[in-house]
């Protein structure tokens, strides 16, 4: 019989020593892992039967999370590894009737602004003592990075109570100037929704919500943030703009005015994101940054949202970053590929013209 659990232990090794992002187990291939953006098979490792994905899998989960595996046909989590004092956010799923698991490494350091290549006006958020920030960009783009990061540094600068609610939690923050209580869905809490009220009652400085998913969550933020919190969040947008019209087109035709007008008095700024292959290997970030000035403010008021890039453009001097200056600033660094560059702009002529 084999022993999984040391199959795992190497697994998992192989995966921080390598320093991949993720690793991969699906049944009728081998394990996987992602390099610098690339899947790469481990070939010294025998295919994967569904039986063997099911019994790796089993033995990352405790009872319940094979409980709820079964009920609702995936399961997110947090795995601590001990051997190589890592974490990982894992994801267990069905695919055409057997197990699939995905495994994405957490880093054990908490990195700041600068290490991550982020632009510095970043810093700025992390003055804020009231508004609503929000991180946006593709999945496996860096947004729980990024926002460990602010998180991370205002803890390193502030008195403040900090409360996160995430799913699962990723990052352990270790207490600094700041009081931080991380929640975990299904393990302290019922639902993001249900955490994010339940804050006011915890007298916090700062809220951090792992992911808005549905329209509660979103107007439980926006209140939050209107009543004197500093409240970072995530979406899956791919630009400002889109944000802001996903968040307002969440709401029933006869609210959406009020949400405007609560989120052009309370949005702080707006940060897209996406993790670009580096020409000298690793992933860098092209990000396009939005600050809600008097302009965007009336903008969002007055549903002009399609001029919100406009804006953008020509606000460089407020801090304003959009993503095409931010690919041609890392093409003319050498960072980058012309190539990969339009492969991630949203206006790929734009980004030609800008870098001739």
């Amino acid at each position: 019989m084999l022993d999984y659990s040391a199959q795992l232990k190497e697994l998992l090794s192989i995966t921080v020593q390598g320093q991949a992002s993720d690793l991969h187990l699906s049944a009728e291939h081998p394990p996987t892992v992602r390099l610098a953006g690339r899947l790469v098979p481990l070939t010294k490792h025998k295919e994967l039967s569904s039986d063997d994905v099911k019994n790796l899998s089993e033995t990352l989960m405790s009872e319940e999370q094979r409980q709820r595996l079964f009920e609702k046909k995936e399961v997110d989590f947090s795995y601590s590894f001990p051997e190589e004092k890592a974490r990982f956010r894992v994801n267990v799923f069905f695919q055409r009737g057997n197990i699939s698991c995905a495994l994405r490494l957490i880093p054990s350091k908490i990195p700041t602004i600068e290490e991550l290549n982020l632009p510095t006006v970043l810093h700025q958020f992390t003055e804020a003592t009231q508004g609503f920030v929000l991180i946006t960009g593709p999945s496996s783009h860096g947004k729980s990075t990024t926002l460990a990061a602010l998180i991370g540094e205002i803890n390193h600068m502030r008195t403040d109570h900090i409360i996160t609610i995430e799913d699962p939690i990723e990052y352990i923050f270790e207490d600094d100037k700041s009081v931080i209580d991380q929640r975990e869905v299904y393990q302290d809490t019922l639902s993001f929704n249900r955490a994010l009220r339940s804050t006011f009652r915890q007298d916090p400085d700062v809220i951090m919500v792992g992911e808005m998913r549905d329209p509660e969550t979103i107007a439980t933020a926006i209140t939050a943030a209107e009543t004197g919190h500093l409240v970072f969040a995530t979406l899956h947008t791919n630009s400002a703009s889109q944000t802001i019209h996903r968040i307002v087109d969440s709401f029933a035709p006869a609210q959406q005015n009020q949400v405007r007008a609560q989120l052009s008095g309370s949005l702080l700024g707006i940060v897209s994101q996406r993790l670009i292959p580096r020409i000298k290997g690793g992933m860098l970030p092209a990000c396009e940054v939005l600050f809600n000035t008097p302009a965007t403010a009336n903008l969002i008021r007055e549903n002009k949202i399609h001029e919100i890039p406009l804006v953008i453009e020509t606000s460089a001097e407020r801090g304003m970053i959009s993503l095409n200056r931010s690919l041609a600033d890392l093409i003319k660094r050498k960072e980058i590929s012309l190539e990969k560059a339009l492969n991630y702009s949203l206006s790929p002529a734009e980004l030609k013209i800008l870098i001739k």
